[in-house]
Protein backbone atom coordinates (compact mmCIF):
# COMPACT_ATOMS: atom_id res chain seq x y z
CA UNK A 1 0.00 0.00 0.00
CA UNK A 2 2.80 2.88 -0.81
CA UNK A 3 0.28 4.32 -2.68
CA UNK A 4 -1.15 5.81 0.61
CA UNK A 5 1.63 8.39 0.68
CA UNK A 6 1.73 10.25 -2.24
CA UNK A 7 -1.62 10.08 -2.71
CA UNK A 8 -2.40 11.53 0.25
CA UNK A 9 0.20 14.33 -0.87
CA UNK A 10 -1.81 14.87 -3.45
CA UNK A 11 -4.49 16.73 -0.96
CA UNK A 12 -2.09 17.58 2.00
CA UNK A 13 1.39 18.14 0.51
CA UNK A 14 3.77 19.08 3.82
CA UNK A 15 1.75 17.07 5.97
CA UNK A 16 1.46 14.49 4.40
CA UNK A 17 5.49 13.95 4.01
CA UNK A 18 5.52 14.51 7.60
CA UNK A 19 3.73 11.76 8.57
CA UNK A 20 5.50 9.67 5.99
CA UNK A 21 9.06 10.64 7.96
CA UNK A 22 7.26 9.80 11.16
CA UNK A 23 5.16 6.54 10.40
CA UNK A 24 5.26 5.05 7.34
CA UNK A 25 8.91 5.47 6.81
CA UNK A 26 10.14 3.46 10.05
CA UNK A 27 7.22 1.21 8.91
CA UNK A 28 9.64 0.09 5.50
CA UNK A 29 11.78 -3.18 5.76
CA UNK A 30 14.63 -1.19 4.63
CA UNK A 31 14.63 0.72 7.85
CA UNK A 32 13.28 -2.07 10.26
CA UNK A 33 16.46 -4.07 9.13
CA UNK A 34 19.06 -1.24 9.56
CA UNK A 35 17.25 0.50 13.02
CA UNK A 36 15.26 -2.33 14.25
CA UNK A 37 11.82 -1.55 16.02
CA UNK A 38 10.09 1.43 14.82
CA UNK A 39 9.53 4.33 17.45
CA UNK A 40 6.52 4.90 19.53
CA UNK A 41 4.17 6.29 17.57
CA UNK A 42 1.32 8.67 19.04
CA UNK A 43 -2.29 7.70 19.98
CA UNK A 44 -3.62 9.55 17.29
CA UNK A 45 -1.15 8.27 14.34
CA UNK A 46 -3.69 4.51 13.68
CA UNK A 47 -5.94 6.80 13.17
CA UNK A 48 -4.31 9.49 10.33
CA UNK A 49 -3.32 6.39 9.07
CA UNK A 50 -6.48 4.72 8.33
CA UNK A 51 -7.47 7.86 7.15
CA UNK A 52 -5.01 8.08 4.71
CA UNK A 53 -6.10 4.29 3.40
CA UNK A 54 -9.72 5.60 3.38
CA UNK A 55 -8.58 8.93 1.07
CA UNK A 56 -6.56 7.27 -1.10
CA UNK A 57 -9.62 5.49 -2.39
CA UNK A 58 -11.32 8.75 -2.60
CA UNK A 59 -8.67 10.67 -4.66
CA UNK A 60 -7.65 7.82 -6.56
CA UNK A 61 -11.39 7.74 -7.56
CA UNK A 62 -11.70 11.11 -8.33
CA UNK A 63 -8.75 10.98 -10.41
CA UNK A 64 -9.91 8.26 -12.17
CA UNK A 65 -13.74 8.89 -12.71
CA UNK A 66 -13.42 12.90 -13.30
CA UNK A 67 -12.11 12.83 -16.46
CA UNK A 68 -14.31 9.50 -18.14
CA UNK A 69 -17.20 11.65 -16.55
CA UNK A 70 -16.16 14.59 -18.03
CA UNK A 71 -14.54 13.37 -21.49
CA UNK A 72 -18.02 11.36 -22.25
CA UNK A 73 -20.01 14.04 -21.23
CA UNK A 74 -22.79 12.84 -19.27
CA UNK A 75 -25.17 15.03 -17.48
CA UNK A 76 -27.71 14.35 -15.43
CA UNK A 77 -30.71 16.91 -14.75
CA UNK A 78 -28.88 19.11 -17.07
CA UNK A 79 -25.85 18.78 -15.09
CA UNK A 80 -22.46 17.64 -15.25
CA UNK A 81 -22.15 17.27 -11.67
CA UNK A 82 -24.64 14.27 -11.13
CA UNK A 83 -22.52 12.24 -12.65
CA UNK A 84 -19.51 13.19 -11.41
CA UNK A 85 -20.74 12.47 -8.03
CA UNK A 86 -21.93 8.85 -8.75
CA UNK A 87 -18.69 7.89 -10.73
CA UNK A 88 -16.44 9.15 -8.18
CA UNK A 89 -17.84 7.64 -5.20
CA UNK A 90 -18.38 4.28 -7.49
CA UNK A 91 -14.86 4.71 -8.17
CA UNK A 92 -13.75 4.96 -4.42
CA UNK A 93 -15.59 2.25 -3.93
CA UNK A 94 -14.29 -0.07 -6.79
CA UNK A 95 -10.71 1.09 -5.66
CA UNK A 96 -11.31 0.37 -1.95
CA UNK A 97 -12.68 -3.42 -2.86
CA UNK A 98 -9.26 -3.95 -4.97
CA UNK A 99 -7.27 -3.06 -2.04
CA UNK A 100 -8.72 -5.23 0.09
CA UNK A 101 -8.91 -7.99 -2.58
CA UNK A 102 -4.83 -7.84 -2.99
CA UNK A 103 -4.40 -7.55 0.36
CA UNK A 104 -6.10 -11.60 0.50
CA UNK A 105 -3.70 -13.37 -0.56
CA UNK A 106 -4.25 -15.83 1.75
CA UNK A 107 -7.78 -16.85 1.35
CA UNK A 108 -7.54 -18.95 -2.08
CA UNK A 109 -10.71 -18.55 -4.05
CA UNK A 110 -13.01 -16.87 -1.07
CA UNK A 111 -10.94 -14.38 -2.17
CA UNK A 112 -13.42 -12.01 -3.66
CA UNK A 113 -15.69 -12.17 -1.13
CA UNK A 114 -13.87 -11.76 1.57
CA UNK A 115 -12.59 -8.06 0.29
CA UNK A 116 -15.87 -6.93 -0.10
CA UNK A 117 -16.90 -8.06 3.10
CA UNK A 118 -14.09 -6.48 4.93
CA UNK A 119 -14.24 -3.59 2.29
CA UNK A 120 -17.93 -3.06 3.29
CA UNK A 121 -17.67 -3.79 7.17
CA UNK A 122 -14.61 -1.75 8.22
CA UNK A 123 -14.15 1.32 5.17
CA UNK A 124 -17.48 1.81 3.36
CA UNK A 125 -18.50 3.91 6.83
CA UNK A 126 -15.65 5.96 6.41
CA UNK A 127 -15.37 5.80 2.55
CA UNK A 128 -18.72 7.27 2.51
CA UNK A 129 -17.43 9.84 5.00
CA UNK A 130 -14.93 10.98 2.98
CA UNK A 131 -16.81 11.30 0.08
CA UNK A 132 -19.91 13.06 1.88
CA UNK A 133 -17.31 16.01 2.58
CA UNK A 134 -15.75 16.26 -0.79
CA UNK A 135 -18.50 15.58 -2.83
CA UNK A 136 -20.37 18.23 -0.77
CA UNK A 137 -17.81 20.77 -0.70
CA UNK A 138 -17.87 20.49 -4.61
CA UNK A 139 -21.91 20.94 -4.53
CA UNK A 140 -21.24 24.00 -3.13
CA UNK A 141 -18.86 25.24 -5.69
CA UNK A 142 -20.56 23.96 -8.61
CA UNK A 143 -24.09 25.93 -7.42
CA UNK A 144 -22.85 28.74 -5.65
CA UNK A 145 -19.64 29.90 -6.97
CA UNK A 146 -19.00 28.83 -10.04
CA UNK A 147 -22.19 27.23 -11.68
CA UNK A 148 -20.98 25.38 -14.69
CA UNK A 149 -17.48 26.73 -15.33
CA UNK A 150 -15.96 23.89 -13.55
CA UNK A 151 -14.33 21.82 -15.96
CA UNK A 152 -11.34 19.78 -15.29
CA UNK A 153 -8.72 20.97 -18.00
CA UNK A 154 -9.16 24.10 -14.74
CA UNK A 155 -6.03 24.42 -12.57
CA UNK A 156 -9.20 26.03 -10.40
CA UNK A 157 -11.28 23.08 -10.85
CA UNK A 158 -8.06 20.76 -9.19
CA UNK A 159 -7.66 23.22 -6.44
CA UNK A 160 -11.39 22.96 -5.59
CA UNK A 161 -11.27 18.65 -5.71
CA UNK A 162 -7.67 19.45 -2.85
CA UNK A 163 -9.77 21.68 -0.71
CA UNK A 164 -12.88 19.33 -1.02
CA UNK A 165 -10.55 16.48 -0.13
CA UNK A 166 -8.82 18.30 2.45
CA UNK A 167 -12.64 18.83 4.20
CA UNK A 168 -13.14 14.49 3.42
CA UNK A 169 -10.35 13.99 5.67
CA UNK A 170 -11.27 15.47 8.60
CA UNK A 171 -15.61 14.84 8.01
CA UNK A 172 -14.04 10.87 7.74
CA UNK A 173 -11.28 11.16 10.89
CA UNK A 174 -14.66 10.57 13.49
CA UNK A 175 -16.01 7.35 11.95
CA UNK A 176 -12.63 6.08 11.52
CA UNK A 177 -11.84 6.60 15.20
CA UNK A 178 -14.90 4.96 16.28
CA UNK A 179 -14.58 1.89 14.26
CA UNK A 180 -10.93 1.76 16.03
CA UNK A 181 -12.24 1.93 19.20
CA UNK A 182 -14.40 -0.56 18.26
CA UNK A 183 -12.41 -2.84 17.14
CA UNK A 184 -13.62 -3.27 13.24
CA UNK A 185 -10.78 -1.61 12.01
CA UNK A 186 -7.66 -3.06 13.81
CA UNK A 187 -4.71 -3.96 11.05
CA UNK A 188 -2.91 -0.98 9.32
CA UNK A 189 -2.57 -1.75 5.22
CA UNK A 190 0.60 -1.61 4.22
CA UNK A 191 2.58 -1.96 7.54
CA UNK A 192 4.30 -4.38 9.29
CA UNK A 193 2.20 -6.56 12.00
Amino acid sequence: MEIVWPATALYLGPAAVLAYRKWGRPQSPRWLDRHGNPPRRSRHAPTIIQVYHCGTHCTLGVIIATPITYGVGLEIFGSTLWPEVVGDYVGAVAIGVAFRYSAEAHTGGRRAWAAMRKFFRSDLLTVSVFELGLLGWLALMHFLVFHEALRPGSPVFWLIIQVGLIIGFFAAWPPTSLLIRRGVKTELLGTPQ
